[in-house]
């Protein structure tokens, strides 16, 4: 099939906001047979105030008054996460999200790796598509990021983006046993060890990590898969000013309800769902974290047992505590102020978005 390319209208889309949500439609259509998905005429009332409810009306009566299709068993495809990395992702996150990757001599030459990142925003997951992007750019990696199962089977984001999108783009679902699946397998898998926690902690909390998920931990003891640690900086303004009205995300049975000045300009434009502000997003990767030569692991407990519970927190903790004190250093770097390390980060090398 012939690469998908940008037609006036794409280019309008990708500067126009409500826009985005197109592109992401348009471009699946253009590789994928989606009979159910949107159509002309829907697309241009997504560019209009209040439009994006009277095309979700017009779709919901072309499709005989029901919801599109759930498609669950579509398998990862990588001929089109290319695509869709090459072609829409790589000018978002290079001109819009100003991507930069830096220390990249702390990325392992091969084998199967846990990228655990802090995670931020109250938005789309911004932080982990540029991120994404970055590495699969500089190693040529398939990196597959673990994601909330609202992106796989949620009634209302089948409104949103292709059904069967998230799977086709090589998501995982969070959840256990799809976690280790993974992790068994073999995968480079992108991982927020804070979870829902750290994408709904708000504006007030932005630089502060919330408690790590001990699970990652313990899988990768189990597997001995390394962990690389990444302190992002930027993907606390993607959304900013930002509360979590927590009745109403369990009220509509979501993981966060954001409220802030931007929520006025989405009652009037929805397909503004996949967009944020514009940031730049800063990786930081740390040095490489085994876990299994991690004391109390190494000292108290014999390579073919299983570690305690206890051991397997205490080492989440760890490894919470130091990427905060990276994600405080970086700041105060960029504040001007002298860090731990002088000159480190200038000397790193950087990939930018491309």
């Amino acid at each position: 099939m012939q690469p998908y390319r940008f037609s006036w209208f794409d280019w309008f889309c990708l500067w126009y906001p409500p826009g985005w949500l197109i592109l992401f439609n348009r471009h699946w259509q253009h590789y994928k047979p989606d009979p159910e998905g949107w159509i002309w005429l829907e697309y241009m009332l997504f560019l209009l105030p209040g439009g994006f409810y009277l095309a979700l009306a017009i779709r919901w009566l072309r499709l005989g008054g029901r919801s599109p299709t759930s498609q669950v068993a579509i398998d990862p495809d990588p001929d089109y996460q290319q695509a869709f990395r090459a072609e829409i992702l790589s000018p978002i996150v290079q001109h819009y999200f100003r991507g930069e990757l830096h220390h990249l001599e702390h990325l392992p030459d091969s084998g199967s790796v846990i990228i655990a990142m802090n995670h931020a925003g109250m938005c789309f997951p911004w932080d982990f598509v540029g991120l994404t992007l970055l590495l699969s750019q500089h190693k040529g990696w398939c990196v597959q990021p673990l994601a909330h199962p609202l992106f796989f089977d949620h009634p209302w984001l089948r409104w949103w983006l292709p059904s069967g999108w998230a799977q086709a783009l090589g998501g995982v679902r969070a959840e256990a046993q799809h976690f280790e699946a993974a992790i068994a397998q073999k995968t480079i898998l992108l991982y927020a060890p804070e979870g829902w926690r750290g994408l709904a902690k708000g504006w007030q909390q932005r630089y502060q990590l919330t408690q790590f998920d001990p699970s990652f931990v313990r899988l990768s003891i189990r597997y001995q898969t390394p962990v690389v640690p990444v302190a992002c900086l930027g993907s606390e303004a993607l959304h900013p000013f930002t509360l979590n009205i927590k009745p109403l995300a369990r009220w509509l049975k979501l993981p966060m309800f954001p409220l802030s000045p931007l929520m006025l300009a989405f009652i009037l434009f929805p397909s503004m769902g996949v967009w944020a502000m514009r940031s730049r997003l800063r990786y930081y990767l740390q040095p490489i974290w085994q876990p299994w030569v991690q004391p109390p692991i190494a000292i108290t407990t014999a390579p073919q047992l299983a570690p305690k519970r206890a051991m397997i927190m205490q080492l989440a903790e760890d490894l919470r505590s130091r990427l905060q004190t990276a994600i405080c250093d970086l700041r105060q770097s960029r504040l001007g102020k002298p860090s731990a390390n002088p000159g480190q980060e200038a000397e790193a090398p950087t990939i930018h978005g491309s």
